[in-house]
């Protein structure tokens, strides 16, 4: 099992506080996000992972190099999207085909979780595509939300009708057997599109879940978030200090 990792954005509705830096890379209490993402991983014996950079990307390399000395035996590598200025995340994973080899856990780099809930993803039943969701009482505009028949995913986006939705996806996509070859040729064949530049990348998994069963993993028991706002930010470092203490 390896870690493809989501880091080519620069974070915009947190400017200013990326305005020198990735989001990737802010502080969450003491320790970077991309860090706290890694050290999770390693906890629970992965030790492959590709970060796809972008904006400060010389910056990512570095922080990867330190994070990389402090975990012996940890491979750390990265993948350049030179579009990221001008492209949605699609492109990123595009970027990343080629280390699409064997199992991988692809995961949003501005999500900020433990090594619990990464075990659970690992334990869950093997599927080609697994996705980790969250259940909760409602659903705003910016949830990437889903649509499920029993256990298995049939639709997911941002734009889904609320009264439609079951879940959340909170940004942990595990492909497993032929999982990755089939999400493979679904990029490759978006990008061929003049929109696809324009995609995120939960639309190809919408054309997966046509091909494949696409399975879920529950994770609502889990403290997690993503950061996307100042707000976000402020909920992650308080979250984080009981994780410390």
């Amino acid at each position: 099992m390896k870690v493809l990792i989501l880091g080519a954005g620069q974070g915009k509705r947190l400017l200013p506080l990326t305005q020198e830096v990735p989001k990737a890379l802010l502080d969450i209490h003491g320790r970077t996000l991309v860090e706290r993402q890694i050290d999770a991983f390693v906890a629970c014996g992965i030790r492959e992972f590709i970060v796809i950079t972008g904006y400060g990307s010389d910056l990512m390399a570095d922080m990867l190099e330190q994070i990389e000395a402090r975990n012996p035996g940890t491979s750390i590598r990265t993948v350049y999207n030179p579009f990221y200025s001008v492209s949605d995340n699609l492109a990123s994973c595009w970027m990343a085909r080629e280390e699409m080899t064997g199992d991988f856990i692809q995961v949003n780099g501005d999500n900020l979780f433990r090594a619990d809930l990464v075990k659970d993803l690992l334990a869950a039943p093997h599927a080609p595509v697994t996705v980790a969701i969250n259940l909760k009482e409602s659903y705003d505009n910016d949830d990437m939300k889903v649509m499920l028949d029993g256990e298995r995913l049939t639709e997911i986006g941002k734009t889904l009708p609320i009264e439609a939705v079951n879940a959340e996806a909170i940004g942990f996509y595990c492909f497993r057997g032929e999982g990755g070859a089939l999400y493979r040729d679904v990029l490759e064949k978006a990008m061929q599109d003049p929109s696809g530049l324009r995609q995120w990348f939960p639309s190809a998994v919408g054309t997966l879940a046509k091909l494949t069963d696409i399975h879920v993993c529950a994770v609502s028991g889990h403290e997690w978030c993503e950061v996307d706002f100042p707000v976000d930010l402020q909920h992650a470092r308080q979250m984080v200090s009981s994780w410390d203490d």
